[in-house]
């Protein structure tokens, strides 16, 4: 429980001294659009490039890990239109319920809370696993948005977000460090200690960006919409991750990084697809706020009961 709390703890301190700074005007609001894309574009996937690319593919590939990992946001995101009909959400916030129970914070808080958990290892599995969440999640998240939004013409919007998932920086550095791994060619020292240069920058960067962007402010008027979807996102999805894991018999060991991922709240990137797909963005913004203030609840609670 020590180790749990000395990994949780420091990783949501941090966040808070991202809030603190904006507060403070250190990190003024117009910079933080700059830092955000200096962590999504270029010292994440300088991060995930890197450890793929040296790793033991073999070793850390596990198909157990990613069906385990895979078929609960499936099942959250047909369990979010069921509550979502049922709780009567009207179609503009219909969508964006739907993206921020399954769509969760990979790149940012997922790695981060595997890393100084698990350390390299585990971010390795992570990020392998990590690919092919993004890809599952971001397709649901258009799938869910395009269905219940109310301008089922504006292609523009669609067009936009399918080729963002296309273009993917943490889905591009994984399958191109993957595909260099399996060339068989080594990665030269030069390059490696670069990228290691930039790689850590990544998650302090990352964790500070989360709680600069952070805004409380429409948590209040949107609460009715927002509980529920947080606790679809940390409750019930890591809750059927665990349940699948165990179904699959994989140990904690085995499991681990596949589960923090799953735990993550919901993704920052969720308000620009509501944005872009005539969703409900106040809605994405205060889910957001309010899920990664619970998550630092929620992994303390599920890794205490597994670890």
């Amino acid at each position: 429980m020590i180790d749990i709390i000395n990994t949780i703890v420091p990783v949501f301190l941090v966040i808070l001294v991202g809030i603190v700074i904006r507060k403070l005007g250190y990190l003024p609001e117009a910079q933080i659009g700059h830092l955000n894309r200096l962590v999504y574009y270029v010292a994440i996937p300088a991060m995930i490039f890197r450890a793929l690319a040296t790793a033991a593919f073999e070793t850390h590939f596990r198909f157990g890990l990613l069906l385990g990992t895979l078929i609960p946001v499936v099942v959250v995101f047909g369990t979010a239109i069921v509550l979502g009909l049922l709780l009567s959400f009207p179609r503009k916030e219909m969508g964006t319920f739907i993206q921020n129970s399954c769509h969760g914070n990979l790149g940012y808080i997922g790695f981060a809370v595997t890393f100084y958990l698990l350390g390299n290892e585990g971010l390795t599995s992570a990020t392998i696993i990590a690919g092919f969440l993004m890809l599952m999640q971001n397709l649901l998240s258009v799938i869910g948005l395009q269905a219940f939004s109310e301008q089922k013409g504006k292609a523009a919007g669609i067009i936009s977000s399918v080729r963002a998932v296309i273009v993917n920086p943490v889905i591009l550095s994984a399958i191109i460090g993957i595909c260099f791994n399996l060339s068989g060619m080594p990665l030269p020292l030069i390059a490696e200690r670069t990228l290691g240069i930039v790689a850590g920058m990544a998650l302090p960067l990352a964790l500070l960006v989360i709680g600069a962007s952070l805004s409380f402010g429409l948590v209040r008027n949107k609460l009715h919409l927002i509980v529920p979807s947080a606790l679809l996102k940390l409750i019930l999805l890591p809750g059927l991750g665990l349940i699948a894991f165990m179904i699959l018999d994989l140990g904690a060991d085995e499991f681990l990084p596949g589960f923090i991922l799953l735990a993550a709240p919901s993704a920052t990137v969720s308000y620009v697809m509501a944005t872009e797909m005539n969703g409900a963005p106040e809605q994405a913004s205060a889910a957001v706020s309010l899920s990664t203030l619970f998550s630092s609840i929620t992994y303390l609670l599920w890794l205490s009961i597994i670890i």
